[in-house]
């Protein structure tokens, strides 16, 4: 397996519900770095070597990815929801002697991280969400047009074996074919070859299809309704927010996204960079024109 974080050592953390297998290096400040679907942490590859200049950096893959651990799900989908893997980010954190810290996160890791913050305010010094709006947003705006474009959310989240019956069969193709419609370019090459290497034998793995479906069962369920009931008490994120989306992703179907942010946290930036839905390898040196300056006014 192709090594993306040359220099960096590997940890495996056990936390209340998960063994999560994370990587570190860098110095300076503590950033946690969260991938999304269908990846891992590799997806980090081309924005680590600028950003460990300036901080020391820590990458886990989330519950039920890469080669952390795919706990048994429950009925009421708690297992797979980003409270539990916020959890998870905040038990690993403190074990490696860290009380608070900045997060990024991008698609699934990002809702981790904006959770955590909501959670956890005293550990979440900064905080930066690529290509996303709160969860609540998404189901609430809903939309033919956004339907068609998101089709998985609704897919995903079917009921056990739906789902998992249809890719598990041709689970790298169906992969493949989810990178490359979710990208500006529309096929594969924003990848580099190894890492799509490592995220076809990882969602290929026994357990992680139906691992990620639970992840997004959790969005339509358990993680809707923790961000409805923020949004109902008006509970805000307080630690800066830096909000970037892809001028073709997601999040530009709808609305003005930074609008929607602001309706979430008191202090909140951003911007769309030209990209489809992978910011951080579509528009690597973007991405972290944008991150540095944000993450550095922390130690200004």
């Amino acid at each position: 397996m192709q090594d993306f974080f040359p220099g960096f050592d590997s940890r495996r953390v056990n936390t209340f519900g998960a063994e999560i297998a994370l990587r570190i290096g860098g110095s300076g400040p503590a950033l946690v770095l969260l991938h999304g679907y269908p990846q891992t942490h590799a997806m980090w590859h081309k924005l680590a070597p600028g950003l460990a200049e300036h901080f020391t950096l820590v990458l886990p893959d989330l519950r039920g990815y890469g080669a952390s651990s795919c706990p048994p799900n429950d009925p009421d989908n708690f297992t797979y929801s980003k409270r539990a893997m916020a959890q998870d980010v905040l038990q690993l954190m403190q074990q490696l002697g860290f009380r608070s810290f900045m997060v990024a996160g991008h698609d699934r890791g990002a809702r981790v991280a904006y959770r955590l913050a909501l959670d956890e305010p005293e550990a979440v010094r900064r905080l930066a969400v690529l290509d996303i709006i709160p969860t609540y947003e998404m189901w609430a705006n809903f939309s033919v047009k956004l339907a068609m474009n998101t089709y998985h959310w609704l897919f995903l989240a079917q009921p056990h074996p739906l789902p998992e019956m249809l890719i598990e069969p041709r689970a790298r193709e169906f992969l493949d074919y989810t990178l490359a419609s979710w990208s500006g370019t529309r096929d594969l090459s924003p990848f580099a070859p190894e890492a799509l290497a490592a995220y076809r034998d990882a969602f290929a793995a026994p357990g992680r299809v139906s691992a990620s479906c639970a992840d997004y069962r959790a969005g339509q369920t358990y993680d809707f309704d923790a961000d409805k009931a923020d949004h109902d008490a008006g509970r805000m994120i307080t630690s800066p927010l830096l909000a970037l989306w892809g001028d073709t992703g997601f999040p530009a179907n709808i609305a003005t996204p930074l609008d929607i942010w602001k309706r979430w946290a008191i202090d909140v930036r951003g911007q769309a960079i030209s990209a489809g839905h992978f910011l951080a390898e579509e528009a690597a040196d973007a991405v972290l024109a944008s991150l540095i300056p944000f993450l550095k006014e922390e130690t200004a």
